[in-house]
Formats: structure tokens, C-alpha cells, sequence
């Protein structure tokens, strides 16, 4: 019976077949320890001489790190712990891998990301993949369950959100300059006025020169855009997915964050109402804690690093200067030089997850916006064109999902989140 190592529990003195690979093993006299991984768990075979033919202990003996290999046994109970293994009693050898390049040893990451393609085998990089997995799952659940419907933006756009000197440029046929899109937002916000409540997720690119642990070139990012919702109600919809995600992760991930030795401590009162702070507070506090940052200035890395740490839980950083901020933005009615906008950043030190505004919705003022910002007004008339018929108040945002799984993984560095990252020096494998 072949069944799978997730579902092994259910198997319980029962004889079953795994199909997998070889991540680990071990001799000591007549037994031998053979750490399987079959893409859905990991568990442990034991080969007892006595008790297995000559032919299937000289198969145990033949495999190596990272060879593929069929395993029959009963499976048991660990007698003290939580875990389950296979008495094997039949090996079927697949194929024999030569010397591992990955051996046990500290590896640089240089020396792992050129391996990325094996390295990707590791149980820590095996359980942030499952991480990443449940995030996604769990947004398109939470919006399913909330009445959202996804709309694919193009990849390939005529001009961008916020200006082109970040983007990748390529020469379009005879139609001149296009852009590999840095965010599905524009196009969106032409799907509310059909669908009301809509989202897409997918890969974005931003060719910015940066080679911060928050960065990387090619990434995946979930936007959505809400008709009748305004600042305070986006940032309510927000809590509530992010708190969602954590749910998810927290019931459906055990495994992989016990591998990532992840307090989950940290992760289990995420809950929404989250706090929340304008930038005019913000850079008081920062300012107290000596950080040189301006009042009409954005937030750096360093300023979210220390302003996360003083909460358990992510914190909105709301109403930035307008000058600092993209031309679709609502300006506050209260003070036309603040932006009804908001960034969601994560504790522990991890910083921005989200971005989210409400949008400029009147047709004049748009257009004032486009030509301040010295941006191309041909290549947005049809953005112009939905401030014409039924414009209403709307908003939205966007997550960077690599973001999000880093947090949630409690890694360091992003460019472990996604299976193939691409950075500024790296375009392989």
C-alpha cells in the first residue's frame, strides 16, 4: 500500500510502501538508519539485519545521501517520541546518487544559492516552502470567504505606478517602451467598478539597486482593491487577512515551523485590532531614540527595525507625508499635505509587509497629480477615464509575499523565502 509520510500516523502496525529519497543515514552493527523524505514529511527507517534478506541489506548499505529509493515496512510508534517509523523488511533502489555536494558541514550562501536547486532539499528550506505555500492558500481563502474575485493584471504595462526609474524597460515591437510591471494596483482599480471587490496575485520586478536582506529583483506580490472603502476601512480588511495568514500558518504549518525553530510564541496572539501610529508620531519617537530622520521624510529600514520592537504586534504607520508618496494617493481632508495612506509593519525587527492608500477618486485632482509628478498623461487616460463614469471612494494595498513568509518563518533574509531568488548579482541557477 503506498501511502504518503503525512499520513503516516494512521498506519500504525501496518505495512506500507514510501517513495522517496535518502536525506540521511547511518550505520551501527546489525542496524541501519535510513531518514527518508518523500516531499510531504520526513521519517526514519530501520533496517534490522536479522530480521530482513541478505539482498535488502547490502541495498541498504548501497545508498547514499540524496538517492532515490523505494521502502517497504511496518510502521511504529516511537517509544518516546511523538513520531512514528518504518521497520523496512523490502528496499527497492531507484538510483544511486554520487557524493553529495551539499555535505554536512556550514556552507556559505553564496556556495548554497549557486547549489539552490539542491539546496532547496534541506528540511529548513523544505519547511519555508511550506510556509509559503499555507500563506498563499490562506489569502486566496480569506478572500474567497470574503467576497473578493481575482482579476489577472498584465505583467507587461505601458508606464508605472510610481515612476520608471526602478523598472525594467524593454523595446515593445513598434509601440515603443514597455515595462515589466512593479504592481497590479492601476489595473485593479478598473476591475471595483465591475466586481466591487477584487484581488491578483503575482510576480512583480523592480530593477532598484539594492542588496538589503528586504529586497529582491523578481518577487511575488498580492494586491487588492476594494469599491466603498475608505483609509480606516482598508486598514481593517488588512489586519484581518494578516491575522488570518498567522491562523492558518499556526493550525497547518507545526512541522515545518518546529523545524525553523520558530517561537511560535511570538506568532499566536496576532490577532486583529492592530495598533496603529501617524508618521508625525513615528518620527518623534524615532527622533527620540536617535535616529536623524525628518518629519518629510519616508521611514528607513533601520527607523521600522526600531519602531517594530516596540510592539508584539504588527503596527500601522499611517497618514506620510504626501511628498513622499505615489500620485494616486488621497490627500487627508484634514491636511492636503499628509497622504490617507498606511504601512503595516511587522514585529520583531521584520518591517514593512504591507503598503496600502486610499485612492485618489476625483478626475481634476488626479490629473494634477499626473502632471506634478511629471508623469506621461497619454499613457494614463484610461486610468483618468475611471474617475469619469462612477467614480467612488475606493482603496487598497499590496503585500510582498516573500515579506510575509520571512516574518512568519522568523528567517533573516528574504531571498530564502523564494525557491529561486533573483537579486541584483544573481540570475541562476
Amino acid at each position: 500500500m503506498d501511502v504518503f509520510i503525512k499520513d503516516i500516523s494512521k498506519y500504525v502496525d501496518k505495512t506500507v510502501t514510501i517513495k522517496g529519497w535518502i536525506y540521511n543515514l547511518r550505520s551501527s552493527g546489525k542496524i541501519t538508519f535510513l531518514q527518508m523524505r518523500d516531499g510531504s514529511g520526513f521519517i526514519q527507517g530501520i533496517v534490522h539485519k536479522p530480521d530482513v534478506s541478505e539482498k535488502t541489506w547490502n541495498d541498504a548499505h548501497e545508498l547514499t545521501l540524496e538517492s532515490s529509493a523505494i521502502l517497504t515496512g511496518k510502521v511504529s510508534k516511537h517509544p518516546k517520541k511523538d513520531e512514528y517509523e518504518l521497520q523496512v523488511s523490502d528496499i527497492e533502489v531507484v538510483q544511486v546518487a554520487p557524493e553529495y555536494p551539499i555535505g554536512k558541514k556550514e556552507h556559505g550562501v553564496d556556495f548554497l544559492l549557486d547549489l539552490r536547486h539542491l539546496w532547496l532539499r534541506s528540511p529548513k528550506q523544505w519547511a519555508i516552502q511550506r510556509v509559503r505555500n499555507q500563506v498563499i492558500n490562506a489569502t486566496y481563502e480569506w478572500f474567497e470567504l470574503n467576497g473578493f474575485t481575482k482579476i489577472d493584471s498584465p505583467i507587461l504595462t505601458p508606464a508605472a505606478c510610481e515612476g520608471t526609474t526602478t523598472l525594467f524597460e524593454i523595446d515593445y515591437f513598434d509601440l515603443g517602451k514597455a515595462y515589466l510591471s512593479q504592481s497590479g494596483q492601476l489595473y485593479l482599480e478598473a476591475a471595483i467598478m465591475s466586481l466591487g471587490r477584487v484581488f491578483d496575485f503575482g510576480p512583480v520586478f523592480r530593477a532598484e539597486k539594492s542588496k538589503t536582506r528586504r529586497h529582491l529583483t523578481e518577487f511575488w506580490m498580492m494586491d487588492a482593491e476594494m469599491a466603498y472603502c475608505d483609509h480606516n476601512g482598508s486598514m481593517e480588511i488588512q489586519e484581518q487577512l494578516i491575522s488570518h495568514i498567522v491562523k492558518k500558518c499556526l493550525e497547518n504549518c507545526q512541522d515545518a515551523l518546529s523545524i525553523l525553530e520558530r517561537d511560535v510564541s511570538k506568532l499566536e496572539h496576532i490577532t486583529a485590532p492592530f495598533p496603529r501610529m501617524t508618521h508625525a508620531d513615528a518620527v518623534k519617537l524615532l527622533q527620540e531614540h536617535g535616529s536623524d530622520i525628518k518629519e518629510t521624510e519616508d521611514l528607513g529600514a533601520d527607523d521600522e527595525t526600531i519602531l517594530t520592537q516596540k510592539f508584539d504586534k504588527p503596527v500601522f504607520i499611517e497618514k506620510y507625508p504626501a511628498e513622499v508618496k505615489a500620485f494616486y494617493m488621497k490627500r487627508d481632508p484634514n491636511n492636503d499635505g499628509l497622504a490617507l495612506c498606511s504601512d503595516l509593519l511587522a514585529p520583531e525587527g521584520y518591517g514593512e509587509i504591507i503598503g496600502g492608500s486610499q485612492r485618489e477618486d476625483d478626475y481634476d485632482t488626479l490629473l494634477k497629480r499626473i502632471k506634478e509628478h511629471k508623469l506621461p498623461e497619454n499613457a494614463f487616460d484610461w486610468y483618468l477615464d475611471l474617475r469619469k463614469y462612477g467614480s467612488v471612494v475606493h482603496s487598497g494595498f499590496g503585500y510582498g509575499l516573500e515579506r510575509i513568509v520571512g516574518w512568519v518563518c522568523g528567517i533573516s533574509h528574504i531571498r530564502e523565502t523564494i525557491p529561486f531568488p533573483r537579486l541584483l548579482n544573481r540570475l541562476t541557477p
